[in-house]
């Protein structure tokens, strides 16, 4: 019998590590269990299971570009209302 400790520990080895060829044995270990909170987020995993792989094997993220959108939103929420086009693109072009 395995812990929820211990499963929760694997999991963040797992991700931190990147141990892509490890996340099935892990998954297969969390579906034996009784842990209905751990069984709901490996289904969850499982339904879109080829992008949690190739989150761990691949080395490239969208992670700036999703910075840089957050940031563009973010003054565009702050503007809203208050000035036309013309500002907005002055103020993402040269911000000062």
């Amino acid at each position: 019998m395995v812990d929820l400790y211990h499963l929760s520990q694997r999991f963040c080895t797992i991700i931190r590590q990147r141990q892509h060829d490890e996340l099935d044995l892990w998954m297969s270990d969390v579906l034996n269990s009784e842990f209905k909170e751990l069984l709901s987020f490996v289904n969850g995993l499982q339904q879109d299971i080829a992008a949690v792989r190739a989150a761990l094997i691949y080395e490239w993220s969208n992670g700036p570009v999703e910075g840089h959108v957050n940031r563009l939103k973010l003054v565009k929420r702050q503007m809203y209302g208050r000035a036309d086009f013309d500002l907005l693109r002055a103020r993402l072009l040269h911000p000062v």
